[in-house]
């Protein structure tokens, strides 16, 4: 298919051009849109334990049950808004990478979320997915003074098949 191109019709010249134009812009669309699905954290689910923490040591004898979940860019916690208000926050991913375990490779993804509620709270989620596992802090801050801390350990949730 390829003669015509070559051939002496000159006319040819500005519609492969036009071609070419178009799937470079599809080709950078493609890549943005991409970027998009690559949020290697989006519609997953995870199941923690969360302790607030008081002095370094866990205020109550028993974690608490929560659900971190993340989709289209934002977090969600039931924690974050039972307790402080905060609905879905965004969220940026700071690492995403593989390493090597036992032959295995592995992923490892940390993420940061940061927010401020009406009563000019900020809450800082910190995490670190490794595998299957995920563990952070979620930091309440006013006026840049720590009024609360939680730290997590958790599972993602398995999809329902």
């Amino acid at each position: 298919g390829n003669k015509f191109i070559f051939g002496k019709n000159t006319n040819m010249m500005p519609q492969i051009k036009s071609i070419v134009t178009a799937a470079a812009c599809v080709l950078a669309f493609g890549l943005l849109s991409f970027k998009g699905d690559k949020d290697p954290l989006n519609k997953k689910i995870y199941i923690l334990q969360v302790n607030e923490m008081k002095d370094g040591q866990p205020k109550n004898k028993k974690p608490m049950e929560d659900e971190l979940e993340f989709k289209d860019g934002k977090v969600f916690s039931n924690i974050a808004l039972d307790k402080h208000e905060f609905k879905w926050m965004k969220y940026k991913i700071t690492k995403d990478s593989t390493y090597e375990d036992e032959g295995e490779q592995k992923h490892l993804i940390e993420a940061e979320s940061l927010a401020t509620n009406d009563k000019d709270e900020t809450m800082i989620i910190n995490c670190r997915v490794d595998q299957y596992d995920i563990e952070g802090t979620f930091k309440l801050t006013k006026k840049d003074i720590l009024k609360k801390l939680y730290q997590f350990t958790g599972k993602e949730k398995a999809k329902k098949k």
